[in-house]
């Protein structure tokens, strides 16, 4: 009997060991998805990777405590504050401190937003944001994003079809714990593809030293760069909403209505402002991460907390990061094309699951969504509203904008 008894005990603790691993295994797989695009930002405009590395994670951490744990979520680096911050860049010689004070103010407007939301209620939104206008709003947000997959992929079409096929056939075929490491598994196969081809650059682990301090900037203010990047925040609210109401899509909650959206948006501000404080890039919803939670199908926000943790440390392993630098650009392009098909694939969904009816009008309303939102990046056409010299609101939020006003008009029942 004693024997029996610790037997069972063993097991269990083998059952527990596992699960402790497998949780690490989910983590690690947001942390590559996430990588590639975070790191992305700073090398265009020049902010220091680390910092944006341990900002992301920070910032992930700031939203799940405002949004009460509940909602699984990954931030990093907003690719709609790029245009801004080379501008203040070059109006101020380089100085990008002046960056970071038009990036914490564009946080503190989205904290402001946040109280104005929970004050008018959630109801109100949601009656000019019917799925007839969010589902298109999700698909532009994974079509607009397909072109940058396949220009990844076609610096070599042979390993970006290997290893998307690798990881739609896990996928597909797999079952249990491999079909929820599908990412990792097509990256794995294209990168040992991608080695065995001599297109596997390794210069990047062997400078990077084994520990690096992250260059934290303190910003600078001044009135002339916070209205270059502050009005970005007008191009991104419709974006978030739609990025929260895909999360929301592929879990099966309702994040909108619990935690909220004043408490997301809240969430999202806060780490903005914490990332312009440190020296980071404007965070945002990542729709990579969401593409891991719809191939997966594990939703746990503890996981996604656990990738912000390791996102802070590998802020200070320059190994891991020169490593994570090695994975070749057609290998993300590959994996990419994955997830952000998936993200366009869930606004149909959403379409289809609110039993949208097919109708003159709201044919009128999809359509007018998703030509608006679609138009800058497949025809070079970008029509918007100035809010500045240099920022304009365009593709998406425009698209959004466009498509509550004429849903108001054709459907004012």
């Amino acid at each position: 009997m004693a024997q029996e008894i610790l037997a069972k005990e063993l097991t269990a603790q083998e059952v527990s060991t596992w699960e402790k691993v497998k949780r690490v295994i989910l983590a690690v797989q947001h942390l590559i998805a996430m990588f590639g695009a975070t790191v992305l930002v700073p090398i265009l405009t020049g902010l220091d990777p680390s910092v944006s590395i341990f900002s992301a994670g920070l910032g992930t951490l700031i939203f799940h405590f405002c949004t009460k744990k509940k909602v699984p979520v990954f931030l990093g680096s907003s690719f709609a504050f790029i245009p801004g911050i080379l501008a203040v860049k070059q109006v101020y010689n380089g100085d990008l401190r002046y960056a970071q004070g038009g990036i914490v103010v564009a946080g503190l407007i989205y904290v402001l937003v946040s109280f104005l939301v929970e004050k008018i209620g959630v109801e109100k939104i949601r009656r000019v944001l019917p799925a007839q206008v969010v589902g298109p709003m999700i698909m532009v947000i994974g079509l607009n994003l397909v072109p940058v997959a396949y220009g990844s992929a076609k610096t070599n079409f042979t390993v970006s079809i290997i290893t998307l096929l690798t990881a739609v056939s896990v996928t597909v075929l797999g079952k249990g714990l491999i079909k929820q490491l599908s990412i990792i598994i097509g990256v794995t196969a294209g990168y040992i593809l991608s080695v065995g081809m001599g297109i596997v650059d390794t210069a990047a682990v062997k400078t990077s030293p084994i520990f690096v301090v992250p260059n934290f900037t303190l910003p600078k203010f001044d009135l002339a760069a916070i209205a270059i990047i502050a009005p970005v925040v007008l191009a991104v609210f419709m974006e978030h909403i739609g990025d929260i109401t895909t999360n929301g899509e592929v879990v099966g909650q309702d994040f909108i209505k619990d935690p909220g959206l004043n408490r997301t948006l809240l969430g999202d501000g806060l780490a903005t402002m914490v990332a312009g404080l440190i020296g980071g890039p404007a965070n945002t919803t990542y729709g990579e991460n969401t593409g891991v939670l719809a191939i997966t199908k594990n939703y746990d926000p503890s996981i996604l907390r656990m990738t912000a943790v390791f996102a802070m440390i590998l802020g200070f392993v320059g190994k891991v990061g020169g490593f994570l630098k090695t994975i070749p650009v057609p290998v993300m392009g590959g994996i990419s094309f994955m997830l952000y098909s998936m993200i366009a694939l869930i606004g149909v969904q959403t379409i289809k699951n609110s039993k949208v009816e097919f109708n003159v009008k709201n044919i009128i309303i999809m359509a007018t969504v998703l030509i608006l939102g679609l138009m800058p990046t497949y025809t070079g056409i970008n029509i918007g509203i100035p809010v500045t010299e240099t920022v304009k609101i365009s593709g998406l939020s425009f698209a959004a904008i466009v498509g509550v006003v004429v849903n108001a008009v054709l459907n004012r029942k």
